[in-house]
């Protein structure tokens, strides 16, 4: 067994594991797995920028509400059929990351974090300040029949799994590709030595804002994916928690990993889910947990797995 082979059963193994939980979990947790899939697309496009170029970004919840409102909106207002409206929550999320990445890249390290922050901030009070198109904090609902697509609905528990399945395969398989590829070991030698990535002849400029933009785009998959599967639009999904969260899950997961941001959702959903429900303080567990795992695991579950035991981990 060579060393891409191994990768590759890992990725179609998780796969398989995702279909064969729709079978034997009960149906509260197939709900619940199909928010994480969901989730971890958006940890997936952190966990590039982050993971792969070493570029922190605190203003990614722009993104993914890029891609919620993008869909939303174009839905309730102009009447776009399903998959024209999600095409255009991406599109908003891409062309926002340009826009974001052509200002914020010419900063780097804690200035960046805060020009990206900024831009978060800004766009979420774009949001509340629009609230008669957006209903600012309050949100709107998508209503069962704009959720259909060529006559499946997409509102029953069995649509909702397999499309945030299919959509998480093809996000999952695409960026574990991309890794693979010179554009992601380009990404890694800059993360690792930008000065010598760029005497190399490499430019650091437009990788770094590719980077950003697929980024971007893939957030915003996730973010009308979300709008899609569960009909609930909201200003709460552009404000800076929602910013921390992939942040939270690629570090548990473990940044520069493929399946790290997978198994960051879970952990943090569960271990929230589950404590929430014996104490309100549940945040507080959640946070003891995060320091536990960064005093023990400092390169998260996958990555402490890589460095000690599987060095063959993607």
């Amino acid at each position: 067994m060579n060393s891409f082979s191994k990768p590759a059963i890992l990725h179609f193994g998780v796969l398989a594991i995702l279909i064969v939980l729709f079978f034997v979990l009960p149906s509260y947790h197939v709900g619940a797995f199909s928010r994480i899939m969901v989730l971890a697309i958006y940890a997936m496009g952190f966990n590039l920028l982050f993971g792969y170029t070493g570029l922190l970004s605190l203003g990614h919840a722009m993104f993914f509400a890029a891609g919620m409102y993008g869909y939303g909106l174009t839905t309730n207002f102009f009447g776009l059929p399903l998959v024209p409206a999600v095409l255009v929550g991406v599109l908003a999320a891409a062309a926002l990351a340009t826009f974001v990445g052509y200002l914020a890249l010419r900063t780097t390290g804690v200035a960046f974090m805060i020009v990206t922050l900024m831009f978060a901030q800004t766009a979420y009070l774009v949001i509340i300040y629009f609230g008669e198109f957006t209903r600012g904090d309050e949100g709107f609902v998508v209503q069962q029949a704009q959720r259909n697509l060529f006559g499946i609905d997409l509102t029953t528990e069995t649509a909702r799994y397999f499309t945030a399945f299919v959509l998480f395969s093809v996000c999952f398989l695409a960026l574990s590709k991309l890794v693979q590829m010179p554009f992601g070991k380009r990404l890694v030698a800059i993360r690792e030595n930008e000065e010598r990535a760029r005497m190399l002849g490499y430019d650091v400029a437009t990788l770094k804002l590719w980077a950003l933009i697929v980024s971007g785009a893939v957030s915003g998959v996730a973010g009308a994916t979300y709008g899609l599967l569960f009909g609930y639009i909201g200003a709460s999904f552009a404000a800076v928690h929602y910013s921390i969260f992939p942040l939270l899950w690629v570090l548990l997961g473990g940044a520069g990993t493929t399946i790290g941001p997978l198994i960051g959702v879970i952990f943090m959903f569960y271990l929230i889910d589950i404590s929430s429900g014996y104490t309100n303080a549940y945040m507080l567990i959640a946070g003891l947990a995060l320091v536990l795992i960064t005093m023990f695991a400092p390169h998260g579950i996958v990555g402490t797995l890589r460095k000690r035991v599987l060095s063959w981990l993607p």
